[in-house]
């Protein structure tokens, strides 16, 4: 039997989404008939609530502050498939792939946590789309994060009921077509299933445990850039020494000074030729990255948290029969992630941008040439080395910087002062996102240019290949296989551009 993530309501990892959501895992409920049981009584004690006249938010009522409005029980059925339409109004960029099916499998296990009366069927029908690949398109922006994703997972509900449009066989196409070529029936909404749908924070969730991976990886690549950067720089590898750390122990701190430290080989490198101590980019880098570092096992249980969560309204009990409504759908432990998680990593991108500047001025870089030229002395005049990557790297850093204005504190009051204070939990994640997406870009320069720099201190007589660790040469030689050093001027951007997809695919075993 082929190896599935199995759907029971227990908990996931934030690893078990990204596998998901690269297509590298496919999904299943559990057959456990507990669990069955579970999903089928929240469904029946609505069903049975319905027919006795009981009042439902959004099943008897109308939505929001429409929550007022009785429904007629001839136009129950119809609500749902309303929800879902009017807030097709989604703008901007669409998300990627990879973005949508973490969407789908978030939202699939919250409603497996079975609090939200939905239908079997409906959660079939989840793992049907995430299984065959049938990846709803969904615009970026439109939610301020409370009552949840409603505008971003209205798109999904609309999928359900064969409406709008899907990725398909890497072709975006109307959901239509797709279920007629695959004989998929559209799925009937019951009365609740539109609001369970569309009334969570699964959009913020998936974007947050797309970010926890990306910026983990930041964290341990920008510690092998410092250690270069040393290398290079003929740094003070005391800097780092394991009983200074000691005495200052915050655990994450103390994790990238370590890392550090094997990278360097524990060599004591001679000191600059005027300098006690290296300048902080370098002699603080553990400081500055160690609190990313220590920000991510808080900021893993935040997001797992969210991720394991029933997070719709109202709440179904069906083991008590009671419906409770309540507000967890709002987005705050996200968007607060998210806004801490994106000043985490804006800072190293300020570290590097750092790193980068000392490593290119002859002021600063103990005898390496202008600009990290590797051009002949003949030559040198007309040769420019990283100059201009180093002008990308301060753009980048600077809008990375611009982007670390906290989104939570934004909040508005909007759709009739019924959501009169709001979360701007997927503002927040999109936010982050960007920030990382421009931090990976510095991170690829940066790669580079102290890669040039090593091989510039070596071929200067400074540095002996012995004195660099298996790690540091291991990693120089698969970056050879892209990158021949600088020496005459060329276009860098198909290079970068290749150096960022292998960030983003996390090529490099760093630590362990």
């Amino acid at each position: 039997m082929e190896d599935k993530l199995l759907f029971d309501g227990q908990p996931l990892t934030i690893e078990q989404v990204i596998a998901v959501a690269q297509g590298s895992k496919k999904v299943a409920l559990s057959p456990a008939p507990e669990f069955k049981q579970r999903i089928d009584k929240g469904c029946t004690f609505l069903a049975t609530l319905l027919k006795d006249d009981g009042v439902i938010y959004g099943v008897t009522t109308g939505y929001g502050d429409s929550c007022t409005v009785t429904i007629p029980p001839q136009l129950v059925e119809e609500l749902p498939v309303h929800l879902t339409r009017f807030h097709g109004c989604g703008l901007g960029k669409v998300l990627d792939k990879e973005s949508a099916l973490a969407v789908l499998c978030v939202r699939l296990q919250s409603l497996c946590q079975g609090f939200s009366g939905v239908s079997w069927e409906l959660l079939e029908r989840l793992v049907l789309l995430i299984n065959q690949q049938i990846i709803p398109v969904i615009p970026e922006e439109g939610s301020v994060g409370a009552s949840g994703d409603l505008t971003p997972l209205s798109y999904v509900a609309a999928v359900l009921i064969g409406e709008r449009e899907v990725y398909y066989k890497d072709e975006r196409r109307s959901t239509a077509s797709v279920y007629q070529e695959l004989g998929i029936e559209p799925l009937k909404l019951r009365p609740k299933e539109g609001l369970a749908i569309m009334n969570g924070t699964a959009v913020m969730t998936a974007l947050a445990c797309l970010a926890f991976r990306r910026a983990d990886y930041l964290s341990q690549l920008s510690t092998r850039i410092t250690a270069m950067s040393s290398i290079a720089l003929v740094g003070n590898s005391s800097h780092f020494d394991e009983v200074l750390f000691s005495v200052k122990p915050h655990a994450g701190q103390q994790r990238v000074a370590e890392r550090i430290r094997k990278d360097l080989n524990h060599v004591e490198r001679p000191r600059n030729a005027d300098r006690l101590q290296c300048r902080y980019s370098i002699r603080c880098a553990p400081h500055v990255i160690g609190v990313l570092e220590d920000a991510l096992p808080f900021l893993r249980t935040t997001i797992e948290n969210e991720l394991n969560s029933a997070n719709d309204n109202p709440i179904i009990d069906g083991e008590g029969e009671h419906v409770l409504h309540g507000g967890h759908f709002y987005g705050g432990h996200i968007a607060f992630a998210m806004d801490s998680l994106k000043n985490c990593v804006a800072n190293l991108s300020d570290l590097l941008d750092r790193q980068m500047a000392l490593l290119m001025d002859t002021k600063f870089n103990n005898g390496l040439p202008s600009n990290l030229s590797g051009a002949t002395a003949e030559r040198a005049m007309i040769n420019h080395g990283f100059k201009a990557v180093q002008i990308g790297i301060s753009a980048w850093t600077a809008e990375a910087l611009k982007q670390t204005m906290p989104a939570s504190v934004f909040s508005r009051s909007t759709e009739c002062h019924n959501q009169d204070k709001v979360s701007m939990g997927t503002i927040a994640a999109r936010d982050c996102l960007r920030v990382l997406e421009l931090t990976e870009q510095v991170t690829a320069a940066a790669l580079l240019a102290s890669n040039q720099a090593v091989e510039l201190r070596l071929r200067q007589g400074r540095l002996e290949d012995f004195e660099l660790s298996k790690h540091i040469v291991a990693m120089r030689a698969d970056i050879a296989t892209f990158f021949e050093p600088l020496e005459e001027d060329r276009p860098l951007e198909a290079t970068l551009r290749h150096t960022i997809e292998l960030i983003r695919q996390q090529h490099w075993a760093l630590y362990a």
